[in-house]
């Protein structure tokens, strides 16, 4: 396989960084990316080595050899690959009867009330092997790659016991050691309470501290750690103690918060220095002024807030304070069953009104931070990892969102690789 893939003819170069790449783009920066018209993109040995204007090119550059293939984009754009900074996209099985509840009129918490929702799919994935976990898993991934996503996220959390749990950080270990993909693993056992808990939350919470937490770090499964701190589940107290004990074996806080109420996940969050606290459809000014004084990313979840039917978080109010705003897809089986990163971006434009340009950003340059990549993805920039995607022929990039139901990716190459 040629060491060189220089890309030509390029109608737009997207999310450019010439200078040194920033770790996020925060406020009112968010409403800028740096473009080039007509242009070139070089990849070298799976990293960005070059780009610049057609012009530039001289014409030896042009000729085709062994040690180079050369794409001509003439129409088309291209992206940085999308990071997607929360999923769970390990499960077993489906919940369409759950949607079919969703419609007659049940709420998330009463369908969880009756054993549905994340019960539901703990229950599936206790009776599915590792194998077949991984297979049904691959099918996402490989849909998810198609889509344009380079990087994700993937939480544990459907086990609710020890050796369940451990059996997805497994799987998600297979896929990151088999897939082009770059992929982060988050443990989640406190992401609900087992039936058999019922009334004593606080003996699981001790389980997920004293016989998880150090099982999970034994075997190297886990980045982050994550707590679905949030009314009905976890309480700011348990959250406290579960990011603490996860915390000593080096597991760096990720939050689900304020879905449902104002539970005070967003403030626990920012007080273990989360990497990024997510959902956040309940938040006003005390969070937002919270997170401007942090460096925890505010990672909002249009799939699912669309899905549930839950309340717009104040995106506009966030990014007008000041805040860096990420998106994410929360691919999962109950709340958000879809990985298109670029219908996320859609979402966000068209019920939250945020720009194309800030949902671009919010998909690779700040999605990027809250994975903890800001190095080395989210951005075109010399020796960043070669995570890129080629459109099909489009107008311009404000047609990536407007196109809500269309698959515009044409080409995708993951770590300097066609796929």
């Amino acid at each position: 396989m040629p060491a060189q893939i220089l890309i030509i003819n390029i109608s737009g170069l997207i999310q450019v960084e010439e200078e040194a790449p920033r770790q996020k783009v925060i406020g009112t920066a968010m409403s800028g990316i740096g473009t080039i018209g007509n242009a070139w993109l070089l990849i070298s040995d799976g990293l960005i080595s070059g780009f610049g204007k057609m012009n530039e090119l001289k014409e030896n550059d042009l000729i085709d050899n062994k040690d180079r293939d050369i794409i001509d984009a003439s129409g088309c754009f291209v992206f940085p690959s999308f990071c997607d900074p929360h999923t769970h996209i390990v499960y077993a099985g489906s919940r369409e009867k759950e949607f079919t509840y969703k419609i007659k009129g049940l709420s998330y918490a009463e369908i969880a009330r009756r054993g549905g929702g994340i019960l539901n799919s703990a229950a599936l994935l206790h009776e599915t092997s590792e194998d077949d976990l991984f297979e049904q898993s691959m099918g996402r991934i490989n849909e998810i790659i198609s889509l344009g996503t380079g990087a994700v996220e993937i939480k544990s959390g459907y086990g609710l016991n020890t050796e369940d749990e451990l059996k997805m950080l497994r799987v998600i270990r297979r896929i990151k050691d088999d897939c082009p993909l770059e992929v982060k693993a988050t443990f989640l056992g406190a992401h609900a309470v087992p039936a058999e808990f019922r009334g004593k939350k606080e003996k699981y919470v001790d389980i997920v501290i004293n016989e998880m937490i150090p099982a999970v770090a034994s075997e190297d499964l886990a980045d982050y750690i994550d707590v679905f701190c949030d009314e009905g589940f976890f309480s700011v107290e348990d959250t406290e103690r579960i990011l603490m004990a996860g915390l000593k074996y080096g597991m760096i806080p990720k939050l689900h918060a304020n879905e449902i109420g104002f539970s005070g996940g967003v403030q626990a969050g920012i007080k273990y220095d989360a990497l990024s606290v997510d959902h956040l459809e309940c938040s006003g000014d005390e969070e937002i002024k919270a997170l401007l004084g942090s460096e925890t990313m505010p990672t909002l979840l249009p799939g699912s807030a669309f899905f549930l039917g839950l309340p717009d978080p104040p995106v506009r109010k966030m990014i007008k304070a000041g805040l860096p705003v990420a998106l994410a897809s929360d691919y999962n089986p109950g709340s958000s069953p879809s990985g298109n990163m670029k219908l996320v971006m859609s979402l966000a434009c068209i019920r939250w009104k945020m720009l194309p340009e800030e949902a671009i950003n919010a998909v690779t340059i700040n999605s990027a931070y809250a994975m903890g990549l800001s190095e080395t993805h989210g951005s075109i920039a010399k020796g960043k990892v070669a995570n890129v995607f080629i459109t099909k022929k489009i107008p311009s990039y404000d047609f990536m969102p407007y196109a809500f139901g269309s698959n515009l990716v044409g080409t995708v190459i993951l770590k300097g690789k066609v796929i």
